[in-house]
């Protein structure tokens, strides 16, 4: 028999570490001063650091949750590849899950 999705273990994906650049939008609704907002262009994009069971990792993407109960999440956290610097694997997968859909880790 097949293994429901939602009858998955934390054991079985790996917990990550992703540090990553962030995208930015600034300025508010409506006209924004030139000179400000010429001066928030210079400043580099944010660094974010982002900690969980990574659950799917592609070619374009990478995807982790936080969090994981029975038949439930938290939110998922997509990481463009294009926007990661780094990813650590901070706990290898404990079990193997046979005909797994998603890619590991590499």
């Amino acid at each position: 028999m097949a293994r429901r999705r939602s009858q998955m273990k934390t054991e079985q994906f790996p917990v990550v570490e992703v540090v990553w650049i962030d995208a930015e939008e600034r300025g508010d609704t409506g006209w924004n001063d030139l000179d400000e907002m010429l001066e928030e262009a210079e400043r580099p994009c944010p660094t974010m650091t982002s900690v969980g069971y990574c659950v799917y990792r592609g070619d374009g993407h990478i995807a982790i949750l936080s969090t994981i109960g029975p038949g439930v999440s938290s939110t998922m956290e997509k990481i463009p590849t294009g926007f990661i610097v780094s990813v650590t694997v901070l706990r290898e997968p404990l079990v193997t899950v046979k005909n797994r859909k998603t890619k590991t880790v590499k």
